[in-house]
Order: C-alpha cells, then structure tokens, then sequence
C-alpha cells in the first residue's frame, strides 16, 4: 500500500498507546488526540512549498518564509475529528476548516453523510481529519465528497487503522496520500479494529 504511510515515530507510538488505556479521562484522551495530529501534520507537511512574506522585524522590514495558509483547508469528519482538528488549528491557526458529519449503520456497517459545510475547495490543498480507519468506508465516502469540489490535492490523517479499511482507500483512492499514527492487527466481526481503542467519538466526548 505504497499512499500509506504509518508514522515510525516513538513519541506518537506512545501517546497512541496511552489512548488505548480505559482509564485515561475524556480531556486527556482529547488532549493526546490532538497531540498526535499536530505530529502527523508535521511530518505531513516536512517537503511543503514555502511562501514569502514580509514582516516587521526588530531591525526593521525583512523577507521570510512560511506556509501559506491560506492554501490549506482542514477537514474533520465528526465528531471524532474535532479533537485533531482542535489541534492542528493551534499550530496553523490561519487554515480554513469544512465540517463534514457521517454516521455509521451498526446494522450495514455503511456511513451515512448528513452534514456539509465547505469553504471553497477550488485548488486547494486539503487534509482530512479522521482518527479511526476501520472498514475505510467513511473515510473513502468523505474523499468521493471532497474530490467533487475539484481540489489540488487530498491528503488524510489518521490516528489508528485496519489493514482492511486502508486497503480499501489504498485501492479505491491511490492518488490519496494517508498519514497515520498506528497501523493495528484486524476488525473484529463487528466491524471495530483490534486492539484499537474503542468508539473514539464517545470516549471523546462521555457519550
């Protein structure tokens, strides 16, 4: 699966791990959640184009570089990703954000979009923010819906992932780029990874 890369990075295995934990309270949980998708997002941006800008500085006016924002645009896929959205918005806090809410029949185990809120996506370079990539279903259903407003580029975070879901994004979304934090063993019959760490939604929020 050559457009997946798993994150080999000690700290983020760790804070992963810590997550795993039943015992760790909603704001921490939310907390490493954040963390770990301020570390993806380092080291999905680590070949980004920079932008000059001219800022005022102690020894008067002078030409720097930095990423330009404004390219950029944020997507969560709720509620789960509002937590790595909270946390990649700290470190570029000039990103736009969409919203985009999906549900998942516990029956057909099928997602069911019923929430989109887009800035424009013309030419821009978007990030998709979802922890968890089980049967890759929601996650490939919000590329189908985002590639629709004919970005540059689509590029995704993730915190945890099955081997079968990510096969289906690698199979049906080759040309997406997928960062994620830990790759785990396999779903279970009911459709949620092993190990993983639960219901990523309700343990964020004591639903």
């Amino acid at each position: 699966m050559k457009n997946i890369i798993e994150s080999k990075h000690p700290l983020i295995k760790h804070l992963v791990n810590e997550i795993r934990s039943t015992s760790i309270p909603s704001a921490l949980f939310r907390k490493n959640i954040a963390l770990i998708a301020q570390y993806l997002l380092f080291e999905l941006l680590h070949e980004e184009k920079m932008k000059q800008k001219t800022i005022p500085t102690w020894i008067g006016e002078r030409d720097f570089s930095f990423i330009d924002q404004k390219r950029l645009v944020f997507i969560p896929i709720l509620r789960a990703g509002l937590p790595m959205l909270e946390g990649v918005l700290e470190v570029l806090p000039e990103v736009p954000s969409g919203f985009l809410a999906m549900k998942r029949d516990e029956t057909s185990f099928k997602p069911t979009i019923f929430y989109k809120r887009f800035p424009s996506l013309e030419q821009k370079d978007v990030i998709v923010l979802d922890p968890m990539v089980a049967t890759g279903g929601s996650l490939s259903d919000a590329i189908d819906v985002i590639k629709q407003e004919n970005p540059s580029s689509i590029q995704s975070l993730n915190i945890i992932g099955a081997p079968e879901g990510l096969e289906l994004i690698a199979t049906k979304h080759p040309d997406i780029l997928v960062h994620i934090a830990q790759i785990d063993n396999h779903l279970n019959d009911k459709k949620f990874i092993i190990p993983g760490l639960g219901d990523a939604g309700d343990r964020a929020f004591n639903t």
